[in-house]
């Protein structure tokens, strides 16, 4: 199994939470004895994981960053579902799902993920190339959600966005450019939305593969929303399209 290197307390615990078998050992601070390390201690004992003292420029080279807060985890991957087919296939009612075209910025995907893992959202995709990848920095800004919310990468998609439009999901591009706004559009069937870059926006063959191309509606100054933000913005309003539905 492929080990990987995780930081932060809410990356760890949640780790340790929601699956504690994957966590081979736990590297913590030495120098630190507050109530939060206490509590991660005592979860890591529960588990039966060992835990190694650490120094912070240790913890540091690890990996990579002082941003660690005195405590780094080595783990294998999880058990989520890492292929489409298999997720939309478990998946009770209509799907709602995230696709981030180009997002290159790993507190970007890790803040995406969050927000998909606050509003039930039941994956979020995006390509293999040309994006970051779940790596420690996005786990860490994830706060836990990375372990929650199944990433999965596919290697063309344009072709996975047609067979998500098999599967009637309707596929909701966005862009600065368009009438049309988030409002505007029913989402309490199976969906999925497609957010690109800031400033670049997503690319032209996955903007020709959407159904229908919306915008967040903006009242001040500014012209756009950062990704995470925007994406918290549309989630929001589909979930809350599917509670009224469901009332």
């Amino acid at each position: 199994m492929k080990s990987k290197m995780i930081f932060g307390f809410h990356a760890v615990t949640s780790r340790i939470r929601h699956e504690a078998s994957s966590v081979e050992e736990i590297y913590v601070d030495s120098g630190r004895s507050d109530r939060r390390m206490q509590e991660l201690l005592h979860a890591a004992k529960s588990a039966g994981i060992r835990v190694i003292p650490a120094d912070d420029q240790r913890l540091s080279n690890i990996v990579g960053t002082r941003r660690h807060q005195g405590v780094v985890a080595k783990a294998g991957e999880l058990s989520l579902a890492r292929n489409l087919d298999e997720l939309l296939d478990a998946i009770d009612g209509p799907p709602l799902l995230l696709v981030l075209d180009g997002i290159t910025d790993p507190h970007n995907l890790g803040a995406c993920l969050r927000v998909a893992d606050g509003v039930g959202a039941h994956a979020v995709i995006a390509p293999k190339d040309r994006a970051v990848g779940l790596n420690a920095t996005a786990a860490k800004v994830a706060s836990g959600a990375a372990e929650t919310v199944p990433y999965i990468t596919v290697t063309n998609l344009a072709r996975t966005l047609r067979e998500l439009k098999e599967r009637d999901i309707l596929l909701v591009g966005t862009s600065d450019d368009v009438d049309q706004t988030i409002y505007d559009v029913n989402f309490t069937g199976g969906s999925a939305l497609v957010m690109g870059s800031e400033g670049e926006g997503i690319r032209r063959l996955t903007r020709e593969t959407c159904d229908v191309l919306v915008s967040v509606p903006m009242f001040g100054s500014v012209e756009s929303l950062n990704v995470s933000v925007a994406s918290g913005v549309c989630l929001y309003e589909a979930r809350r399209q599917r509670l009224i539905k469901a009332v």
